[in-house]
């Protein structure tokens, strides 16, 4: 299936941490080895790390010596962050083309991680967790290279790069520079986040596969919990119930399951806690026969595939 079909202008640019008068507290980042929260072994015989951490800040173009096994962002054990879960019953927003006014009635909106969250709603923050973003420059060690040395880009996305995650020290250190986004997120005031591209590995020609995205993933996912946030499966119906049970996951957001006939993949395993988002002009049917599908999740929502803020042109958004 066709995965995201965001925008190709949002960044994984950090925004300014301003505490929320809930916050977890968050304190300083340490370097520590992996295996904390290791979800088995990987094809190299070492177990796949599962700490978290801050990262040491914007990814330098520059630096391309073996990263150090690290990332894991500590709380403080005596305040235990508080995860709040998705709303019983969703009615949602996908805003990840610009932030806008949710319409009447909505409680979970999505945003970049750029952007401030929704006020009075259940806010999701939009992370890029298994490649660039454009105009980033990362570490060339970091970048799954081709025959040639030259960077794999997204097919899908051209100006996106995959992130070689094949080994325990590259998901070490990519965790460590992601957690600096995914903490930036806690302290603007998300509820939760959400890690796109998880299905890398099937453009990765071989170089990893599910089980280095399984284990990178649940890195990920221990990080955003440490930081207080829920943990969203974005995409990728291929993970079953590995993606609650094993990784972590406490939600999904899926791209069209509805029209690629998917949806039960992820309702089986979440229940109603799956959101999905369909696009104009690429239904199975009407959206009246769409809303009539029994097997749609609850919180489904119609945009346009820019996914265009209200007011401007080709904004689309309805829901059931």
């Amino acid at each position: 299936m066709t995965r995201s079909t965001r925008p190709a202008t949002i960044g994984l640019v950090v925004p300014a941490l301003r505490h929320r008068a809930a916050a977890v507290a968050l304190v300083a980042v340490t370097v520590l080895g992996l295996g904390a929260c290791a979800s088995g072994p990987d094809d190299d015989g070492q177990a796949a790390g599962a700490g978290t951490g801050t990262g040491t800040g914007t990814p330098s173009a520059t630096a391309t010596a073996t990263p150090t096994p690290s990332a894991t962002a500590q709380v403080d054990a005596a305040v235990p962050p508080r995860i709040r879960p998705l709303p019983a019953d969703p009615v949602f927003d996908y805003q990840l083309g610009g932030a806008y006014e949710p319409p009447a009635g909505v409680n979970v909106v999505a945003r970049d991680s750029t952007a401030a969250p929704a006020t009075g709603v259940y806010s999701i923050c939009y992370v890029n967790g298994f490649q660039s973003q454009p105009g980033e420059n990362w570490p060339e060690v970091l970048v799954l290279r081709d025959d040639e040395g030259e960077p794999v880009a997204d097919p899908g996305w051209p100006d996106e790069t995959i992130f070689d995650i094949s080994t325990p020290d590259n998901r070490a250190a990519l965790a460590d520079r992601i957690a600096v986004t995914i903490a930036g997120c806690a302290g603007s005031g998300f509820d939760a986040v959400e890690f796109d591209n998880l299905d890398s590995y099937t453009r990765s020609d071989g170089a990893f596969g599910l089980e280095q995205a399984v284990q990178f993933a649940t890195m990920l996912v221990g990080i955003a919990h440490q930081n207080g946030l829920a943990a969203g499966q974005k995409n990728t119906p291929e993970l079953g119930a590995r993606g609650h049970t094993q990784i972590g996951f406490d939600f999904a957001v899926a791209e069209e399951c509805q029209r690629f006939a998917e949806c039960g993949s992820y309702t089986e395993v979440y229940g109603a806690q799956v959101l999905d988002i369909e696009y104009a002009g690429h239904l199975s049917g009407t959206w009246a026969e769409v809303c009539a599908d029994p097997s749609r999740p609850a919180g489904i929502v119609l945009r346009d595939r820019p996914l265009a803020p209200a007011g401007a042109k080709g904004h689309v958004y309805d829901r059931c």
